[in-house]
């Protein structure tokens, strides 16, 4: 139940982020926001592939962490 919870809470602060930095619809937010989460593999990959700006090599180390997002 706690862990459904800290989910929650998070999918919510990271929605009403979006909602407020994007001006878009509540509902929008919560999608785009759900998204994200729920794909935290493919979100890691890809700011790490998009932030890479000098197109350094990057660690396997670094592709397969998940210090964005908190994990309990």
């Amino acid at each position: 139940m706690e862990r459904n919870i800290s989910k929650f809470v998070r999918l919510m602060k990271m929605s009403w982020a979006i909602q407020k930095r994007k001006r878009v619809s509540r509902s929008k937010a919560l999608i785009e926001a759900w998204a994200i989460i729920s794909n935290e593999d493919i979100t890691v990959f890809y700011l790490v592939q998009r932030y890479n700006v000098h197109n350094k090599p990057v660690k396997p180390q670094t592709l397969n962490q998940m210090a964005l997002f908190t994990r309990q």
